[in-house]
């Protein structure tokens, strides 16, 4: 059960110029009254990523709970079914998330917000990099703004890197790589979106881009590269150093992550993630992500609330 704070109490610290901030005096839980849930929605849209510290009173049950409060939670994910019931499981004996990526963008109903819990921690290392996407797009000069916004990139969840570390996996992991392509996945989203809430302009791209449409193959990886770099430029970047009962919920309409890889193969990490159903992108010009193959239906709703471009 959780606790009620005065307002007094809480307190949002900002952690950067550009995104991340912690929230204090909040005890999460799915009984939180509408003026709290309105300050985290509020956090979450101006800083991108917020951190709770000490919620070891969290349960799956409890973190679902809370979620529901946010949004409509999506089922685990459009393919992995063997991790979770109600929550992922982002576990290291799956694998390790150490690229940049925002989360389930081979559909084309992009979750809209991510909720991270710690529930097992290596001895050292083991935190998590977030990027501002909406800052990424913002430093962009003007003629690069333009050309971002006329592209478009094809997202699949049978991802290149994969067949470079293929060969360096162990069966644990390469048994969820093949559970998480068992259905392919290609969809054509913007590479510049409008926020569905905020009405800001932000970068969709990440380690699920195939190729971006109409261009050849050395083309599309220099340009490619020329904006996803943009996005983790460390100015647009905030760290978090997990403790047991940490929370983090970060706007994936707005941001990219990366697990940090720094801690040996003999540690365990381990946190439970629960999505929230998101909008199909909406590029600039009003057009919006199509889909290429799979249906992404029984994974998620579409939230039918999009803000105008």
């Amino acid at each position: 059960m959780s606790v009620d704070y005065p307002a007094s109490e809480t307190s949002v610290v900002k952690l950067g110029a550009h995104i991340g901030a912690q929230i204090t005096g909040i005890r999460l839980g799915g009984d939180l009254d509408a003026a709290t849930i309105s300050t985290i929605r509020a956090a979450l849209h101006e800083h991108k990523v917020i951190f709770f510290r000490d919620q070891q009173h969290l349960t799956e049950d409890g973190q679902y709970e809370f979620a529901e409060l946010l949004g409509k939670p999506t089922t685990p994910h459009p393919t992995v079914t063997s991790a979770g019931v109600k929550s992922l499981a982002i576990d290291s004996r799956h694998g390790r998330s150490n690229t940049w990526h925002t989360d389930v963008t081979f559909v084309d109903r992009v979750p809209k917000a991510s909720i991270l819990r710690a529930v097992a921690l290596p001895s050292y290392g083991g935190s998590t990099t977030w990027a501002s996407t909406v800052a990424a797009y913002n430093s962009l000069p003007e003629p690069l703004k333009r050309l971002a916004e006329g592209l478009r990139a094809r997202h699949t969840n049978q991802y290149d890197y994969a067949a470079d570390i293929e060969d360096r996996l162990d069966e644990g992991a390469k048994a969820y790589r093949r559970e998480f392509e068992s259905t392919y996945f290609e969809t054509e989203h913007p590479v510049v979106h409008v926020h569905p809430e905020t009405g800001e302009r932000a970068l969709l791209l990440g380690c699920f881009v195939k190729q971006l449409v109409g261009l050849p193959s050395s083309e599309s990886q220099a340009l490619f590269r020329l904006f996803q770099d943009r996005v983790t430029r460390l100015e647009h970047t905030t760290r978090w150093d997990w403790s047991l009962g940490d929370v983090a919920i970060w706007d994936n309409h707005a941001t990219q992550h990366y697990a940090i890889d720094d801690y040996d193969g003999s540690e365990h990490r381990r946190l439970t993630r629960i999505t929230l159903a998101g909008t199909i992108p909406v590029g600039v010009d009003g057009t919006p992500s199509t889909v290429i193959a799979g249906n992404a239906e029984y994974y998620s709703t579409a939230d039918s609330h999009t803000r105008a471009a």
